[in-house]
């Protein structure tokens, strides 16, 4: 590859990057939105958990046809029409609170998800063809400390303009008046039409590079093609395949578990925090509380990364499984802030789990690594279902025995993990993709 192919690729790459910011940031805007919606439409557990449900069975819905999707228009094209579909669904929030329909929000989450999952599935692997072969894990660890930067800011930013004023100013025990609620309402618009803004900027900006992302696209492929490595982008293999594996099963039952464990404590964990016998705050101070959560997936990322070089894969993901498991049973027993502390501290031992599940699910698999990655990656609709589980015990249970279900789904992930450092490898992958939200 020759040095102006580099600076090229470079280039497009820096360019790919700030996807990942844009997706992490907007993926978890919905934690804070939770909060508010659960207050202004006066949701039960239950019913305010469809909102993970609409955003996360995106994925599920979305995933096979975005790939051919972006096997038709190339990466460009693709990527712009995920923003477009993304801008989109944020416009639709205003919709939604205007008419004071909380189905149209529910609607505006999955159309906002199917741009994420279509964006997911063209820069994951275009972050990995702009540059050389061997350096497509440092790429995509890069991509996804951005993605966690997004995920790190957002509930800070969002808490401050939709959880505060309006119906989150009342004192305690007083009723809202419709001007208050309506205030509330607005302030979920202008949120999501600031997103909306930024995602524009953003698509006008990849609209400027396409030529540049094209070209270094296709001498990654060049280069791969030369070397006899696997074209990222070739990715849409049939699931019967996967299901015929015994690991990707396992592997994909793993993921279900870790992202549905991950979204569940992320939903509720602005309620929870702000509860008087954890922390006793208001909403917006215990939704900005929430950047510590997703902060210490951000660094748990960097220091699992130099980990992984020292520590098999298997042991430190049995390691983080087992010690995120024992901090759910001390946010079930522990009173007052320890528990909330316990609670935040979850995302440190979330950080390195879905790489590493990735990783060691394709190693083990009998499929193909195609057909494995879409299994796995279809598997991330448990951030749809096990919400929704959460919910039903927080409303009969409370919020603090709702964090059984995460509790257990670490448990499974520990013994996926153990069971993975005795089995047999059967290849090296190339580079484990990196999914955020």
């Amino acid at each position: 590859m020759t040095s102006g192919s580099n600076t090229r690729q470079r280039g497009a790459f820096a360019s790919v990057t700030t996807l990942f910011f844009a997706w992490g940031f907007t993926t978890v805007s919905v934690d804070p939105l939770i909060a508010s919606l659960k207050a202004i439409f006066e949701l039960s557990w239950p019913e305010v958990m469809l909102t993970q449900f609409a955003f996360f069975m995106a994925y599920a819905i979305v995933s096979l046809p975005a790939a051919a999707l972006v096997a038709r228009l190339g990466y460009p094209r693709s990527i712009i029409l995920a923003l477009g579909i993304m801008i989109a669904g944020c416009l639709c929030i205003p919709l939604a609170t205007h008419l004071d329909t909380f189905a149209i929000v529910l609607l505006a989450l999955f159309i906002i998800a199917s741009g994420i999952t279509i964006l997911q599935v063209a820069a994951n692997p275009l972050a990995a063809l702009l540059g050389p072969p061997a350096r497509s894990h440092l790429r995509l660890t890069l991509s996804q400390a951005f993605n966690s930067l997004g995920t790190t800011i957002a509930p800070y930013l969002i808490s401050s303009v939709i959880l505060a004023g309006g119906i989150f100013a009342v004192p305690g025990g007083a009723a809202a008046t419709a001007a208050q609620r309506t205030e509330s309402l607005r302030h979920i618009d202008f949120a999501f039409l600031v997103i909306a803004a930024m995602i524009a900027l953003l698509a006008l900006f990849i609209w400027s590079v396409r030529a540049r992302l094209s070209r270094a696209a296709a001498a990654g492929e060049h280069d791969r093609a030369r070397d006899g490595t696997v074209n990222a982008s070739g990715s849409l293999r049939s699931l019967a395949q996967a299901l015929r594996s015994g690991w990707a099963v396992l592997g994909a039952a793993a993921i279900f578990l870790y992202v549905g464990a991950e979204v569940s404590i992320g939903s509720t964990m602005t309620n929870f925090l702000s509860r008087p016998d954890v922390f006793a705050v208001s909403l917006e101070h215990a939704g900005k509380l929430v950047s510590l959560y997703w902060g210490g997936a951000m660094i748990g990322r960097f220091v699992g990364s130099g980990l992984l070089t020292r520590v098999r894969a298997a042991l430190l993901l049995a390691a983080a499984a087992a010690l995120a498991a024992l901090l759910c049973l001390t946010v079930t027993q522990a009173p007052g802030e320890f528990a909330g502390w316990a609670a935040l501290s979850v995302g440190l031992f979330n950080s390195i789990m879905f790489p590493v599940i990735f990783t060691l699910t394709l190693e083990r698999s009998s499929a193909s690594g195609a057909a494995t990655s879409g299994l796995l990656c279809m598997a991330i609709v448990g951030g749809a279902l096990l919400p929704r589980l959460v919910g039903k015990i927080a409303e009969v249970a409370g919020l603090r025995a709702a964090y059984v279900v995460p509790l257990l789904a670490y448990v499974c992930i520990g013994a996926f993990a153990l069971a993975a450092a005795r089995a047999r490898v059967l290849r090296q992958p190339h580079a484990a993709p990196n999914a955020g939200h």
